[in-house]
């Protein structure tokens, strides 16, 4: 699990270290104003990018057990963790319902 999350942490180290690049190389693509040669020079260059470096691949995971699936955003927590904390009332403001 350990493991996992320093793996994540890389990956996203490293998305964010190519972000800006991005974005200002798919703006050139998109331009239509500007010379075919100069867009094509700046497809190259994404294409030369790290394939870590795209923000679709980023896995969410729960930061307690590591777990993928089922994740809560506005927690960071996977769906089994936030009910056990939910029951266990150690997240204020938050009761899980019955009825």
């Amino acid at each position: 699990m350990k493991k996992l999350n320093q793996k994540e942490k890389n990956n996203r180290a490293i998305v964010y270290e190519f972000e800006d690049v991005r974005i200002v190389l798919k703006s050139i693509v998109k331009n239509i104003k500007l010379i075919n040669l100069t867009r094509w020079n700046a497809v190259l260059k994404l294409n030369s990018l790290p394939k870590k470096s795209i923000k679709t691949r980023l896995v969410n995971r729960c930061v307690l057990t590591g777990r993928k699936g089922k994740f809560t955003n506005s927690y960071k927590f996977s769906r089994l963790v936030f009910l056990r904390l939910l029951r266990s009332g150690n997240i204020s403001g938050l009761k899980k319902s019955t009825w």
